[in-house]
């Protein structure tokens, strides 16, 4: 099992152990609206997966036979974020995740050993979780003017940055389970004319930042061959044909995989070769700089 959040003396962890804990995997999983990112959790073991639903569009799982928490209020996304990923030392009493957050929330809940079960979060979605921060932020002493007493903006969306940074980093840290974040895919125009893809998330820190919290970033999307019928499939590497954004933090993925999560996550889990023996470090042939190097002030 993973190391959770906890005190106490340094130690270091030997290779051997390192190499025997069971680490669980945390990724994003994007895409445009009703490309189907929601239903992929019927790919997933219904006994082993605990749905954390903020965005009520369970229609689309209506006969997924696992269990579900829904999620209207912040304060209550950040008391489970609490509960699943454990208090962090790090903190204060009096801070969210920490040690007196984790006791009040196991109070509340019960004991964080009902959530053994659950080998996979998956929470649907962050576009949704943002909406519900920004709001709990508007209402928040932080985020008013000490000058004139009206909603202060850059305070605002500061503070946004700051809960959703911590709720996630924190959910990604819990040991040795699975957190899936659902998040929508915008297309859009830059100032040239040229389409690009951002995920929609209120703010623009969580959406910068997040790509580095997670260890994998897939996008689900449908792609149109020259021959044949268009199918959905995952883009999964961030060198890819597409310029949709996607990261494969652990290395054993092709750049477009098939759109089944659980074969994805059973992949990830597979054999690959060790060390430096998985990475090329040779140019392709025939690559020329584009511009020859110079020693102008050596």
């Amino acid at each position: 099992m993973s190391a959770p959040f906890g005190s106490g003396p340094l130690r270091i962890i030997t290779a051997d152990e390192r190499l025997r804990e069971a680490r669980g995997i945390k990724g994003v999983l994007t895409g445009t609206s009703g490309i189907g990112k929601t239903t992929q959790l019927l790919t997933l073991d219904p006994q082993r997966t605990l749905f954390l639903n903020l965005e009520a569009g369970e229609l689309a799982v209506q006969g997924w036979p696992g269990d579900e928490i829904r999620i209207r209020d912040w304060d209550v996304a950040r008391d489970l974020a609490a509960w699943i990923g454990g208090a962090n030392p790090a903190m204060r009493d009096d801070q969210s995740y920490g040690l007196g957050h984790f006791a009040r929330v196991c109070a509340s809940f019960g004991p964080a050993s009902q959530l053994d079960k659950y080998d996979t979060v998956f929470v649907d979605s962050i576009s949704v979780a943002s909406r519900i921060c920004l709001q709990w932020c508007k209402g928040q002493p932080q985020a008013q003017s000490d000058r004139t007493g009206k909603a202060d903006l850059r305070a605002t969306y500061g503070l946004l940055g700051q809960e959703m940074i911590g709720w996630l980093t924190h959910l990604q840290h819990t040991p040795a389970k699975n957190i899936w974040l659902v998040g929508l895919l915008d297309r859009k125009l830059d100032d040239f004319g040229k389409p690009y893809f951002s995920m929609q998330i209120e703010g623009s820190k969580t959406g910068l930042e997040l790509p580095g919290i997670v260890d994998e970033v897939i996008t689900l999307t449908e792609l149109r061959p020259e021959k044949g019928e268009p199918f959905r499939a995952f883009v999964c590497t961030t060198i890819n044909d597409f310029g949709l954004p996607a990261k494969d933090r652990n290395g054993r993925l092709s750049m477009i995989e098939p759109a089944h999560l659980g074969r994805l996550m059973a992949k990830i889990r597979g054999p690959r070769p060790d060390g430096a023996a998985r990475l090329n470090f040779d140019l392709p042939a025939g690559v020329i700089a584009p511009n020859s190097p110079t020693t102008k002030g050596v």
